[in-house]
């Protein structure tokens, strides 16, 4: 449709309340909106001259067509909206990430339960609290109330590790009560959890009375180490109480909102719990064809407390919204407590407003800066690879083993600069055996990826723009030679390293080496990228290798454990070449009884039912 057509047709709607769908020439629905009265807010976007931001004349350039649907309300036009950007998340709207993976606390069911940070909750009979706003408060704030009850935080297990060990160097400086002592009972463990859990829910007046209580029996009944142990414990959780940023946003009474829009935009919100400052959350999102910061905000606060399990009484934003009363009605109906959204003229709150809006214009310059610099290494990467775009998707792989056996092979996702841990895999090498083989573990590995994205595998899609191969020209030549039998043309470079294991250099399956040293930024990233590769490859042949050597023949030998075992499959490489060993050979690994006994193990006892000692004796 011409834009005097969709004109025409926007003039013929109903002055009603309603959703309209905009689409573009290929069916693609690319932007969805609310409005009061759907002619009149329709048929501004076609009227010449109104002076459009450039984002809403892009979006109206692309308009073909357009959808309406007529609700009965504002507030169902607003629920609509909401569903409709959820569902075809077109590309003009605000889309916020879903996926930021707010923290939980969990706390395990067990004798003696644990306390752990996850994302999300699942039903496996522990208790959860949360969700909280930032991880690392979230991880602050429960190190603090650990600390202030003496509760551990090593890794032993109770009530299997109880007596095993002298207790850490925690215990020794006052942090810890040392539940590993034979001496410290469940009963008292399991009561400091209890305290723990209290706090977690805000009752620290209530904590600390319990604790007075206790601590005055203690001093009547002459318990005055006791006492002074409760003293303590009482100070330290006024302490917390006082310092500690508990938990932004799960009982916040107020969230104040800033707002920027520049070349990033970003929102901030300050957490408020009884006045004080608990938290802060910023988020750079995307321009949307919206008009004013008025309907930005508006967006913002649905896609925003629509995620959120707990919502706050107040919420103070800058400016007025149009459908203010209907979201509030929206938020109140989901918290079920009255929301109530304002905007501060004058006083503290008003000077907090200012506050927020000063951490949303810093985190986008900050954060602008930064995404800055990571798209221009990638636009050099790029051109010294001689792409047309910049890489977006990278992979990288790397063979490692342990002589002929256990090996493996790894690969690394990067998006951009930053890896993409949920992208990683893992191959055991199934072909190859004998002894290594590089080339025909990377033909292996390769041949295995491409053949699950042909088979349409979720998890090896899509195709990267750019394999990167550890190693040099021959390594990479057989990559090509694997995406060809598959009929893809995927770019890969070698990359080559230096006599200090760093990339100097990548390498094309001709032999063509491009030289990264001098560009600092590429040389940066390229290293981190093989760096990674590396960690990830040898992290599996570890542990590979860990399960292999159970039940290894070597177990048989008194005095061989395994960290022994491990030393000498590490040296020798296989049972066979251990077996042949001299023992002088044996005794550079392992210390002189040891080598006595596996060098006796090598050798069949001689008819007098001794071992035949080795020429010169033991040295």
């Amino acid at each position: 449709m011409t834009k005097d057509q969709l004109l025409e047709k926007a003039n013929s709607l109903p002055l009603a309340p309603g959703v309209y769908l905009m689409h573009d020439k290929n069916d693609e629905i690319i932007y969805v909106g609310k409005a009061k009265k759907l002619k009149n807010r329709v048929s501004q976007y076609f009227q010449a001259g109104r002076g459009h931001n450039l984002k809403t004349q892009t979006m109206v350039g692309l308009v073909d067509a357009f959808d309406t649907i007529i609700v009965g309300s504002e507030f169902e036009a607003l629920v609509l909206e909401n569903a409709l950007i959820k569902q075809h998340m077109p590309r003009y709207n605000i889309l916020l990430k879903d996926d930021k993976g707010y923290p939980f606390v969990r706390l395990s069911r067990e004798p003696y339960p644990k306390f752990s940070i996850v994302s999300r909750v699942s039903n496996d009979g522990a208790r959860y609290f949360g969700p909280y706003g930032m991880r690392q408060e979230t991880r602050s704030a429960l190190d603090a109330i650990r600390a202030a009850l003496h509760l551990p935080t090593c890794h032993k297990t109770f009530p299997r590790d109880i007596g095993k060990e002298r207790p850490c160097l925690n215990h020794h400086m006052g942090r810890c009560d040392g539940f590993c002592r034979a001496e410290m009972s469940q009963e008292e463990y399991n009561r400091r959890i209890d305290l723990a859990v209290q706090l977690l829910e805000g009752k620290v007046r209530l904590v600390t009375a319990q604790l007075q209580e206790r601590m005055d029996a203690a001093a009547e009944e002459l318990r005055f180490e006791e006492a002074a142990a409760l003293r303590d414990r009482i100070a330290a959780i006024k302490v917390l109480s006082k310092r500690q940023k508990v938990f932004a946003g799960v009982c916040a009474d107020t969230d104040v909102w800033g707002l920027y829009l520049g070349a990033k935009c970003c929102y901030a919100v300050l957490h408020y719990e009884e006045g004080r400052l608990t938290g802060r959350e910023a988020e750079l999102f995307p321009p949307a064809a919206l008009e004013n910061e008025a309907e930005v905000l508006s967006a913002l606060l649905l896609q925003y407390y629509g995620s959120k399990p707990v919502l706050p009484r107040e919420v103070c934003i800058p400016v007025e919204i149009e459908d203010q009363e209907v979201l509030e009605q929206l938020l109140t109906e989901k918290a079920k407590h009255k929301v109530a959204l304002r905007v501060p003229q004058r006083g503290e709150r008003a000077q907090v407003l200012q506050m927020a809006a000063a951490n949303a214009r810093e985190e986008a310059e900050r954060q602008t800066s930064s995404q800055e610099r990571s798209d221009r290494t990638l636009e050099l990467l790029g051109k010294m690879m001689g792409l047309a775009d910049a890489p977006e998707w990278m992979e990288s792989y790397d063979i490692s083993n342990t002589g002929a056996d256990d090996i493996v092979a790894s690969m690394v996702v990067f998006h951009g600069s930053k890896p993409a841990k949920d992208r990683y895999r893992k191959f055991r090498i199934k072909d190859v055996t004998g002894h290594p083989d590089d080339y025909r573990s990377m033909e292996e590995v390769l041949t295995r990826r491409l053949t699950h994205y042909m088979e349409q595998d979720k998890k090896f899609m899509p195709l990267p723009d750019v394999m990167l191969i550890d190693g040099g020209e021959q390594h990479a030549k057989v990559a090509r030679r694997v995406t060809e039998n598959f009929g893809l043309a995927i770019p890969i470079f070698g990359m080559v390293k230096d006599d200090r294991h760093r990339t100097r250099a990548l390498i094309t399956p001709e032999g063509r080496e491009i030289g990264i040293q001098n560009v600092q930024a590429v040389f940066s990233l390229i290293g981190r990228i093989q760096e990674e590769t590396h960690r990830f490859a040898i992290t599996f042949n570890r542990e590979s290798h860990r399960k292999s050597v159970k039940g290894s023949a070597l177990d048989e030998i008194a005095g061989v454990g395994e960290a022994r075992r491990t030393a000498l499959l590490k040296h020798f490489k296989s049972i066979k070449a251990i077996k042949e060993a001299s023992l002088e050979d044996l005794q550079k690994v392992v210390p002189k009884n040891a080598a006595l006994a596996v060098y006796t193990w090598a050798n069949p006892a001689g008819p007098d039912g001794q071992a035949e000692p080795p020429a010169g004796g033991v040295k």
